[in-house]
């Protein structure tokens, strides 16, 4: 469970071997977490029971974004990064007194316009994405029109079913009222 450094004597010039010893708060991963394997028969199974994973899954906190709001944000997050760049060179073709500088400033005005646009698109995607699929539950919503309608149909097909039950004969040998 330690490594061996090498390190030259003071006076002889003689290279010695010591063992370092680590501590237990951050062990290799190749090597086993209850320490040392004793025999070399039953060593085998422990050891490979005793390895910790590189890695443990852990759930999403939040779920994934939808596909389309996902690529109207990826879309928004490269025109904005091409605005930035554009802002910048025209800022250094400024400073230098480039011809360069009037164009890169036009075209950087107008990608502030189209870096606008994607991010207001972002938006209105992502709302019409929830109100298509019903997450937002607000009166005006598709999402809770579309609830509304399966929950009557549900609570029919329940009334029927009940309604079949009641007709059933209840058992007994052909009594037509009670004694």
């Amino acid at each position: 469970m330690g490594t061996a450094e090498l390190s030259k004597a003071p006076g002889d010039g003689r290279v010695t071997r010591t063992a370092v010893r680590r501590g237990t708060e951050a062990p290799d991963r190749d090597i086993p977490a209850g320490g040392r394997v004793a025999a070399e028969d039953g060593g085998a199974a422990r050891a490979q029971s005793s390895y910790r994973p590189l890695w443990v899954e852990e759930t999403a906190r939040r779920r994934r974004l939808p596909d389309p709001v996902r690529t109207a944000a990826v879309r928004a997050v490269l025109i904005i990064a091409v605005t930035l760049l554009q802002a910048m060179v025209a800022f250094l073709c400024t400073m230098a007194g480039s011809w360069l500088a009037f164009p890169m400033v036009i075209s950087s005005v107008v990608s502030t316009v189209v870096a606008t646009w994607g991010a207001v698109d972002v938006w209105v995607t992502r709302q019409v994405w929830n109100q298509r699929n019903g997450v937002v539950s607000t009166p005006s919503s598709t999402a809770r029109a579309l609830r509304r309608e399966r929950r009557r149909l549900r609570r029919q097909e329940k009334a029927a079913v009940r309604t079949q039950e009641r007709i059933r004969p209840q058992g007994g040998a052909g009594q037509l009222s009670h004694p």
